[in-house]
C-alpha cells in the first residue's frame, strides 16, 4: 500500500443539510444536542448546544485544544506548536446524522457523534492539515472506504470486559468488589455465577434499556473469570457502526455504574492478581457480491484467511501501541498466562493472539485477542481491518497454525517506537495522527515514570475511571 494512495486523499465527513438535521431533531422533540467526538485516548469530548444553533451551524465549533490533550489534561510541547496551533484555533464538529439518539428523559439533550474538520497550521509538515486527520473515527472510515473500493466488506462483533469496583473507604487508592443490592461483597472470583450477576440486575436492566435507545446491539452478558468482572457480547455488524456503539457503550457503563453507587472500569489490570480487561474483536470478510471471503466453494479456509492473518502478524508489534495504550495495559500481558506474548494464530485456542473459532463456513472469522478494554475502539478496529487488509492486498503467504509468531513488545515504550517507524501504519492512519498519538503516549508514560508509586499515583488515580 503506497503512502500516496486513496487513504491519504479521502474527503472529510460530508456536512449534512439543514433540513436533514431539523427533521431529525423535530421528530425527537429535543431542545439541546450533545456533539461528541472521541479524542486519541479514552475521553468523550465535545459541547452541548441549543438545537436551533446546532441546525444553523450544522454541528458546532470547538477549540482544537481538545485534539491534543493527554488523559491527565497536559498539553505536550511535541504536539502544540509542531502539529496543533498553540492559539487553540476553532475547528468544526461535523455530525454523523445516523448516530443521532435521544435519552429516555426528554429534558436531557439528544446526542450525536461528530468528526472534527477545518484547516490547522502544522509546521512539522510544511502545510495545513485538516482536523479530520487527527480523528480516530475518520481514520477508520477511510480504511473502510478503501476496503469497499476493493470489493469487500467486513463484519465485526466485539466482546467487552469491565470490572465493577469501588474505592475502599479506608484507602481511596485501593479498590475492591462493590457491595451488591444484597449488601454481600464478592470476596473471591465467582466465575460465570448467575447468582452474583443477578445481584446487579438493576444495573444491567438500565444498561440494556440505554443500549436500546442508542442502538447498541448487545446480545448478552455474563460474570467473567476474574473478581467482579463482567463481559458483554455484541451482535455482528458493520465496523463503523460497531465502533460508534463501543464508543458510547463504555461511557454508558461508567455513567450507569456511578448512578448505582459504584464504579465500572475498563482499565486493563485493576487487580494485579486477576485476569485483565479485554476488548476482543471477531472479524469476517465478505465479498460485496456475497459470500464469506475466508472460505472457498467447498467450505475450507480460503487463501484470503491466511493472508489476512499474516498481515495482522506482520504489524502486530506496532499495532500493540494502539491495542495497549498505557503501561498498565502491558501488565495485562506480562502478568497473565492467558494473554498472548507472541503474534501467533491457531484454531480454538485462546492462548493465541489471533484465534479462528470453530464455525460453519458462512461464519468463518478471526478473533483478535490483543486489544485491551482501555483501547480506543476506532483505532483498534482501524488497525485490525487495515493491517489484515494490507496482508491480503500484498498476497502474504499464510503462516503455520500454532507456530511461534513474532514476539510482541513488553512495554509501551517499545510499542510506541515500533509504531513510530512503521510505514504501513503511517499510510493507514496518516502521519499527523501517528505523530500526535506517539507524543501523547510518551508524555503520559513520562508522567507515570516520575511517580514514586506509579500504580497507585498514576494508574489507579487516572485510568480507573477514564480508561
Amino acid at each position: 500500500m503506497t503512502r500516496t494512495g486513496p487513504l491519504r486523499a479521502c474527503a472529510a465527513l460530508q456536512v449534512p443539510a439543514d433540513a436533514e438535521l431539523a427533521d431529525a431533531l423535530r421528530a425527537r422533540a429535543t431542545s439541546r444536542v450533545e456533539c461528541a467526538i472521541g479524542d486519541l485516548g479514552p475521553l468523550v469530548r465535545g459541547k452541548i448546544v441549543a438545537a436551533s444553533d446546532f441546525v444553523a451551524q450544522r454541528g458546532c465549533r470547538l477549540p482544537s485544544l481538545a485534539l491534543g490533550l493527554t488523559v491527565t489534561g497536559r498539553e505536550p510541547p511535541a504536539v502544540f506548536g509542531p502539529v496543533l496551533p498553540p492559539a487553540y484555533t476553532d475547528i468544526r464538529l461535523v455530525p454523523a446524522p445516523r448516530t443521532l439518539a435521544t435519552a429516555s428523559d426528554p429534558r436531557h439533550p439528544a446526542s450525536v457523534i461528530c468528526e472534527p474538520s477545518g484547516p490547522l497550521p502544522a509546521p512539522r509538515y510544511g502545510r495545513h492539515i485538516d482536523a479530520a486527520e487527527l480523528s480516530p473515527r475518520a481514520a477508520l472510515r477511510r480504511i473502510l472506504e478503501r476496503l469497499d473500493a476493493a470489493g469487500y466488506r467486513a463484519v465485526v462483533a466485539p466482546e467487552l470486559e469491565f470490572f465493577l469496583v469501588e474505592r475502599a473507604s479506608h484507602d481511596p487508592e485501593r479498590i475492591e468488589a462493590p457491595a451488591a443490592a444484597s449488601c454481600a461483597r464478592e470476596r473471591v472470583c465467582e466465575a460465570y455465577s448467575l447468582e452474583r450477576t443477578t445481584q446487579f440486575a438493576g444495573f444491567f436492566d438500565a444498561l440494556y434499556a440505554a443500549c436500546e435507545r442508542f442502538r447498541i446491539p448487545i446480545s448478552g452478558h455474563a460474570h467473567e473469570a476474574a473478581l467482579s468482572q463482567y463481559e458483554v457480547n455484541f451482535h455482528p455488524g458493520e465496523p463503523l457502526a460497531q465502533a460508534d456503539a463501543v464508543f458510547r457503550f463504555k461511557r454508558l457503563v461508567r455513567e450507569l455504574a456511578r448512578r448505582c453507587g459504584f464504579l465500572a472500569t475498563f482499565a486493563a489490570k485493576p487487580f494485579l492478581d486477576q485476569p485483565g480487561t479485554g476488548m476482543h474483536w471477531h472479524l469476517s470478510l465478505h465479498h460485496r457480491s456475497g459470500g464469506n471471503a475466508f472460505v472457498d466453494a467447498s467450505g475450507r479456509d480460503a487463501p484470503a484467511l491466511g493472508s489476512f492473518v499474516a498481515g495482522l502478524q506482520r504489524d502486530a508489534d506496532a499495532a500493540m501501541a494502539l491495542y495497549a495504550p498505557y503501561e498498565m495495559s502491558f501488565e495485562r500481558i506480562r502478568r497473565s498466562a492467558a494473554t498472548p506474548t507472541r503474534a501467533t494464530w491457531g484454531r480454538e485456542d485462546r492462548t493465541h493472539a489471533f484465534r479462528v473459532p470453530g464455525s460453519l463456513p458462512q461464519d468463518r472469522r478471526i478473533e483478535n485477542r490483543l486489544p485491551g478494554g482501555d483501547a480506543n475502539p476506532y483505532l483498534a478496529l482501524a488497525v485490525l481491518v487495515g493491517t489484515g487488509w494490507c496482508g491480503l492486498d500484498d498476497g502474504l503467504p499464510a503462516t503455520e497454525d500454532g507456530v511461534a509468531g513474532p514476539r510482541l513488545p513488553r512495554t509501551l515504550a517499545d510499542a510506541l517506537a515500533a509504531l513510530a517507524r512503521n510505514e504501513r501504519l503511517r499510510a493507514l492512519l496518516g502521519d499527523p495522527l501517528v505523530d500526535v498519538y506517539v507524543a501523547l503516549k510518551q508524555d503520559e508514560d513520562a508522567q507515570r515514570s516520575a511517580c514514586r508509586e506509579p500504580r497507585r499515583e498514576w494508574d489507579l488515580a487516572h485510568l480507573l475511571e477514564l480508561a
